[in-house]
């Protein structure tokens, strides 16, 4: 592709899908009265902090280990409404990002808002001025750019002494990792500004990232490679029929992977007033793609096919040459349809908890040489997959997930550890007061490591950090940090050893 071309794609990429005509005539919006007389219990996980969180010591029962010193960042929406007017979809909310320092028995948290462009604008204006990925508000304006709606709500990556604080559609966003200050947008060359920069990127074991970015209404897919040092090697467009909404993606030692459920979006459904999620439509007929693409080259890539499911996350994948050909082993969580992204994480901003299909830890098996995929089920309801990050791309056999989903609250309560090869799992339950958010791999040498996460307790009004042994993490916590507060209730997390 000549290099101009390549430009304007680029360009066009990261704004069009959202610059369609707006057509939402005003009325009354009952979704803020909805959620504050809503009886249930655990909506705080989904309430508006009015300001930042200054620096604030929990209280630490045990010690954390020498290996888990230093700070887990995470982050997730939490300005949910705003001038009397809420939200439609969790997914919506102004980001904020949280620095929880550990150093023994010594735990410190902060929380800031990403002031992004957006946020510093509807604040000083004291209403939405811009739609969102779930909602559409009344009398809003269509955005400039794709950054003039960048939330940066959705995942972190510590890259070169700063946080990057990752969305969907547009750029990444600048924090300071020592101060949590919004430092800009983040611009990996000139001709890449606002270009969609996924939240998933991956780190291979040499330090190497490697990213995607979605462009809905232009039928593409960016692809991003960056040194560890933190320079973009290459940037480039490749084209894919019925584009569906792709969250995440994998990595092995030669392949990008990306598993595109049939929520396919549609320009038509845009053009008439649909927000961005309601303008995609499932589509089960196509079924579950399974598109690998050569990191050495783009230009060869391989399209699979696999029964129709919907995923927001994968866990990891690996390759091997065998008799029977090149495989390539990926585990996601799979759910049968995209009932949740509709349905679920938008009841829970007024308060309503309304069940959909369960997600279950799933292992699928592509063969490059035969061009057949096949996948199967573990017994394990799963969501927010994570593996010890030295394995990224390569043979592994333990996931860190979520898990134990209630009939009567959102979400999960409890933490696993799943042997994708066998399907043992190990578990901790946080009890009938709690829902769990995900939880990462520290590694510790040579030893079996440790898992670290967060939860709420949403009984005790209060959201506790915890550290497991990840060999004995049905044992319970080793150590666990209780803060004064309930945090909103977040997505990502990345840690950062001391």
């Amino acid at each position: 592709m000549e290099r101009r071309e390549l430009l304007r794609l680029l360009a066009s990429a990261g704004a069009l899908p959202l610059l369609a005509p707006l057509a939402r005539a005003a009325g009354t919006d009952d979704w803020q009265a909805q959620y504050e007389t809503s009886g249930a219990v655990w909506k705080i996980g989904f309430a508006t902090p009015p300001d930042d969180m200054p620096p604030t010591r929990a209280t630490v029962r045990g010690r954390f280990p020498d290996a888990v010193a230093g700070t887990l960042f995470r982050i997730g929406p939490a300005g949910h409404d705003l001038g009397g007017e809420r939200y439609h979809h969790w997914f919506d909310g102004d980001g904020m990002v949280h620095r929880l320092a550990i150093e023994g028995s010594d735990v410190r948290h902060e929380g800031r808002y990403v002031a992004t462009p957006k946020r510093v604008a509807e604040v000083k204006a004291g209403r939405r001025l811009f739609e969102a990925f779930g909602t559409m508000p009344p009398g809003v304006e269509p955005p400039t750019s794709a950054d003039s709606i960048n939330v940066a709500n959705t995942s972190v990556l510590p890259m070169q002494g700063e946080v990057l604080a990752l969305w969907e559609g547009g750029s990444a966003t600048r924090i300071d990792a020592r101060t949590l200050d919004t430092l800009g947008l983040k611009t990996w060359r000139a001709d890449l500004a606002g270009m969609p920069f996924s939240a998933h990127p991956k780190v291979d074991p040499d330090g190497t990232v490697w990213n995607f970015g979605v462009s809905s209404g232009q039928g593409l897919l960016a692809l991003y490679e960056i040194g560890s040092e933190g320079t973009l090697r290459r940037a480039a467009v490749v084209p894919v029929a019925d584009m569906p909404m792709v969250h995440d993606f994998a990595v092995t030692e030669r392949h990008l992977v990306f598993l595109m459920p049939p929520l396919v979006y549609d320009g038509k459904r845009k053009e008439v007033g649909a927000s961005f999620l309601d303008a995609h439509v499932w589509r089960p007929e196509l079924g579950m793609r399974a598109l690998v693409v050569d990191k050495q080259n783009w230009e060869r890539r391989q399209l699979l096919a696999l029964p129709a499911g919907f995923l927001f996350h994968v866990g990891n994948a690996w390759e091997e040459v065998t008799p029977r050909g090149t495989l390539i082993h990926v585990d996601y969580v799979r759910s049968d349809n995209a009932d949740s992204v509709f349905t679920s994480n938008r009841e829970v901003m007024r308060g309503r908890r309304v069940k959909s299909t369960e997600p279950y830890l799933t292992v699928a098996t592509l063969n490059l040489s035969t061009g057949r995929a096949t996948q199967t089920a573990l017994a394990q309801e799963a969501e927010f997959p994570r593996i010890d990050p030295r394995r990224v791309g390569l043979r592994h056999r333990h996931v860190v997930h979520a898990t134990q989903i209630r009939r009567e609250l959102p979400g999960f309560g409890a933490i696993a550890r799943t042997d994708v090869e066998t399907g043992r799992s190990q578990r901790f339950s946080y009890g009938a007061q709690a829902i769990v958010e995900e939880h990462v791999f520290v590694p510790d040498g040579s030893k079996p490591g440790w898992v670290l996460g967060t939860a709420l307790d949403f009984g005790r009004k209060k959201t506790v950090l915890s550290c497991f042994a990840a060999d004995h993490l049905g044992a319970g916590p080793v150590a666990q940090a209780t803060l004064p507060y309930a945090l909103p209730l977040g997505l990502h997390g990345a840690f950062v050893p001391a």
